[in-house]
């Protein structure tokens, strides 16, 4: 959705309970959105929020944050100024600011405007028109100190540890809705500002970093300084941002391959104490390395005219600020995924929050990267297990976040670490596989970010590169993977002839909706030889049958062995010649639950009957087909183990499964 909200419609929200979690006890894997503030509620509790049609008038071209902060609370005071190009013929400048903010001057193109409506969060000031394509300058002077709530809550206030000095430090985190709570704005994602300033006034005893380049340290002589970050990036409203506190700078450089030779700046703001110097040296130290992977295998870092880095801050976790992330530590995979947002999420920003897997799912990937091309092979593959596991511990869940979930208050369904994170990861896992060549597959990467860089995309629009860059058509992969939910569950047989093939059955049942994942599978077979070898079969139905020619007899054979494909393997067991058998089929899933599918593997118009018997032979379900697929209810059986006899008159074969 291209509007979050629908014009002057008021929503209730509700933000009482909300927190970006995850299924995992390792939560350094996640940005911002793991609450280790115990639910603490957002500032901005039982407000309406909506957005004033008025905000459709006008394009963004430039922020300028001029303002006061401190590391001793969430106050703020100083002027924004907004620069826009009007795209209709505009007699209201409209812009959001929490409502408790106060606001003591509006001057528009020059203009001082004394009358504005404040409703809610919008401001609507009437003002002299002003032609469609020409400019607006709109200066917002404005103070107040909204409430520090833990996260969403736009601006927060913390100290640090005893053993890094307790140090008082202020930050802002404002995805996805919370910028209006700490400077005037408009809240679009596909609205980017070409270009941002950043000036940030506080105590002389303190630093404070934002995006961009730090232009100049200004001492105003009354025990105040100010610190001027410029950026000539297009920039989200939600990736604007402050951290301020007793810093220390450790600055480090990266050596990308594409510059030729020069640097790459590394800019660390954190606390000015030995302790947590020697505690977070080394996760600074890695990010180079990072730096220098990520840019050799998406493209050059996007922001590379400018610097990468992070403000330590009593986040628990980190938000991707860009040019310089806000952080609560510096463990490897937090490291890793909030760089890996430089390219996914802050260069190319997903166009809606229903997309937010362009964000997040492709950052926990580039976690894997890291740790697969610097850790070794063996920590990208657990960490890939890990995240295929997560995704599977539930049923359901889609990665692309319905519209109607979408709403304030429902924040923790966007950044669902099972679904937006892993699952998000796993299925981009998923799908480098179904390319089978590296090179494609990192030119779609590469292609995606050139091509929608500065700019927002959907997971179509990924999709749509995908397809150009391979020639393949991935409409079933989106519709299963993307939009559809769960995951596939196999029940394998095997059997290896003397003459040298081998024979494989498999049955695809699914976890929730979406009844079939068409996908490339792997299996190792090792051979009574002691040689083994690794063969890709394609699952086209529910049922299939494979007959491979090996050249030798399979002693055993391993399912999906380097990871790649994310299922649950219900059964694989060695099976029998059924050549000849004209009622073969197979059953799943096994165990069942509400149903049981039957599927038949060789096509006949002939009936079949079919009886469902308990293990004293009591009959329980009888019935008859001719169809090649037919699903049984048991959701009244009891549980237990039950028998399914199939005969077309002559043949009879029969199967097992547990309820």
């Amino acid at each position: 959705m291209k509007r979050l909200f629908t014009f002057i419609i008021l929503i209730l929200i509700s933000f009482s309970s909300f927190s970006q979690w995850n299924t995992h006890e390792d939560d350094e894997l996640y940005c911002s959105h793991m609450n280790r503030f115990d639910h603490q509620t957002r500032a901005m509790d039982d407000l309406y929020y909506w957005q004033s049609e008025y905000l459709n008038d006008y394009d963004v071209t430039f922020y300028f944050l001029d303002i006061t902060v401190t590391n001793l609370s969430t106050a703020i005071e100083g002027n924004v100024t907004i620069e826009a190009l009007a795209l209709v013929e505009v007699d209201t400048f409209a812009f959001e600011l929490y409502e408790d903010m106060d606001i003591s001057q509006i001057i528009v193109n020059e203009t001082l405007y004394s009358e504005f409506d404040r409703i809610d969060n919008n401001v609507l000031v009437p003002i002299d028109e002003i032609a469609a394509g020409e400019m607006i300058t709109a200066q917002i002077f404005y103070s107040g100190q909204p409430e520090s709530g833990g996260f969403f809550s736009g601006v927060s206030n913390s100290t640090s540890s005893s053993w890094w000095g307790s140090k008082k430090v202020t930050w802002t985190l404002s995805e996805p809705f919370a910028a209006l709570s700490w400077f005037p704005v408009k809240q679009d994602l596909e609205d980017k500002a070409d270009s941002c300033w950043v000036f940030l006034t506080t105590d002389s005893e303190n630093m404070a970093g934002s995006q961009g380049i730090l232009t100049d340290v200004v001492d105003l002589g009354d025990g105040n300084t100010r610190y001027e970050w410029k950026s000539s990036y297009p920039i989200d409203y939600y990736l604007i941002s402050f951290a301020v506190s007793d810093y220390q700078e450790y600055n480090i450089y990266a050596h990308p391959e594409e510059m030729n030779g020069d640097s790459l700046l590394i800019q660390n703001f954190i606390y000015d104490s030995q302790n947590c110097f020697n505690d977070t040296k080394g996760g600074m130290d890695a990010t180079p390395g990072m730096v220098e992977l990520l840019s050799e295998l998406y493209m050059l870092y996007p922001f590379h005219e400018e610097k990468y880095g992070h403000c330590l801050t009593e986040l628990g976790g980190g938000m991707e600020h860009q040019t310089m992330t806000t952080i609560g530590g510096f463990s490897f995979g937090l490291v890793a995924h909030e760089l890996g947002h430089m390219w996914f999420g802050d260069n190319v920003t997903c166009a809606t929050w229903s997309d937010i897997w362009v964000n997040e799912g492709f950052a926990t990937y580039s976690d894997y990267l890291c740790r697969y091309y610097i850790n070794g092979i063996s920590a990208g593959k657990n960490f890939m297990v890990q995240k295929q596991s997560s995704a599977m511990s539930s049923s359901g869940g889609s990665v692309y976040v319905p519209e109607d979930e979408v709403i304030p208050g429902n924040e923790w369904r966007i950044f669902s670490g099972r679904l937006s994170y892993d699952k998000g990861a796993a299925i981009i896992h998923i799908l480098r596989h179904e390319i089978q060549d590296d090179s494609l597959f990192f030119a779609v990467m590469e292609t995606f970010q050139t091509q929608f860089s500065d700019s927002t995309a959907t997971g179509d629009d990924f999709k749509e590169v995908t397809e150009a860059v391979t020639g393949m058509d991935f409409d079933s992969f989106f519709d299963q993977w993307y939009y559809g939910e769960g995951y596939p569950i196999y029940d394998f047989e095997w059997y290896s002839t003397d003459n040298g093939y081998f024979h494989l059955t498999s049955t695809q049942s699914t976890s929730s909706t979406t009844p079939l994942f068409q996908m490339l599978m792997d299996f190792k077979l090792i051979f009574t030889d002691a040689t083994d070898t690794i063969i890709s079969l394609y699952q086209s139905d529910n049922l299939n049958d494979f007959n491979v020619f090996t050249g030798k007899t399979v002693a055993s054979v391993q399912v999906d062995p380097n990871q790649w494909t994310m299922e649950h393997t219900n059964s694989l067991v060695v099976g029998v010649n059924k050549t000849e058998r004209q009622v073969y089929f197979t059953i799943g899933p096994n165990p069942a639950k509400d149903y049981l599918n039957i599927y038949f593997l060789n096509p006949s118009n002939e009936i079949k009957e079919i009886s469902v018997a308990d293990v004293s032979g009591k009959i329980v379900i009888q019935t008859n087909t001719n169809n090649q697929q037919l699903q049984l209810n048991t959701s009244s059986l009891n549980n237990g183990v039950y028998i399914v006899s199939v005969t077309d008159g002559k043949d009879v074969l029969v199967k097992r499964f547990i309820k």
